[in-house]
């Protein structure tokens, strides 16, 4: 009688589990964002890095800005040499007008002297002088002609120097990429960076990323797109929130051995990634679970 009882016992406790409605999971891992690491991209010193850890920024905002003192001087010679090379070309083209003036006269003068010639009142001889001093001047225009053409390459190349100019300045006012919180702040006011130097670390924390890993056996469970339960700790308990499945590895990996999956002894797991909506109760590096 007495083995009768505790059988039956067991058989309503089991039961009552069975009615709960209990659940497991089936994955775990943890909260992460898409960071991005904002760097310079010119070199000097930050005369204005005001932004703090924990900031909400825009995006587009300024938030770095380096000195450009040195930019600003090569900028202004640039400029006066540009104005130079102007005033260069305008005398240059000024030559270049009165010499095709005196051949288009050298011109007139040769082809009154043929006519001459023929009626006997020239000479050979002047005919031949004054061809000589039409190729002369022909001469002449094609090389000043040439030194206008490497003007003009050197008004080019400033021009393109200036671009260049312009460009580091621009790159010297840092902009935000995105709308996020600052995470991690690299450099202070008034150090020296140079371009690619980590200036600071920003994230949307806006929308959240679970990863988290599967078995083989689960793949077939996981589909790009598809809709899935993620779950986190709070004081009253697990919080149910729904979440996409945004990525799912293309290799297999060895388990790391801070996650578990519901078969406690699988080699080879598949990393994936649900994103979810944070309304700002989700920690870049809280534990979640995932049910699909």
């Amino acid at each position: 009688m007495r083995i009768v009882s505790w059988i039956g016992i067991g058989s309503i406790i089991l039961c009552s589990a069975c009615q709960s409605g209990e659940q497991t999971s089936d994955a775990f891992g943890n909260f992460e964002a898409e960071e991005v690491l904002v760097s310079a991209e010119s070199q000097g010193r930050l005369i204005d890095f005001s932004i703090r850890e924990g900031d909400d920024l825009q995006a587009g905002i300024i938030t770095a800005v380096i000195d450009t003192t040195g930019l600003h001087l090569k900028k202004r010679q640039l400029a006066v040499a540009m104005q130079t090379l102007h005033t260069k070309m305008k005398t240059l083209r000024s030559q270049i007008e009165i010499k095709k003036i005196e051949k288009e006269n050298l011109d007139r003068e040769l082809a009154r002297v043929k006519r001459l010639l023929k009626d006997g009142a020239a000479t050979i001889r002047q005919r031949d002088d004054l061809k000589g001093k039409v190729r002369v001047a022909e001469a002449g225009i094609r090389s000043l002609e040439s030194q206008m053409s490497t003007l003009y390459a050197e008004r080019e190349s400033f021009g393109v120097q200036i671009q260049q100019v312009n460009n580091q300045l621009e790159h010297a006012r840092v902009k935000n990429p995105l709308k996020g919180v600052v995470l991690q702040k690299y450099k202070k006011e008034g150090e020296v960076v140079a371009p690619g130097q980590a200036l600071y670390k920003i994230a949307n924390l806006d929308q959240l990323i679970l990863r988290a890993y599967v078995s083989g056996n689960q793949l077939s469970e996981v589909k790009l797109g598809a809709e899935s339960l993620v779950l986190y700790d709070t004081p009253d308990g697990l919080k149910e929130i729904p979440g996409t499945i945004s990525w799912v590895a293309s290799e297999a990996e060895f388990t790391p051995r801070i996650i578990q999956t519901r078969e406690e002894r699988v080699n080879l797991v598949y990393a994936i990634k649900v994103r979810v909506e944070n309304d700002g109760s989700l920690k870049i590096g809280m534990p979640g679970e995932i049910r699909f």
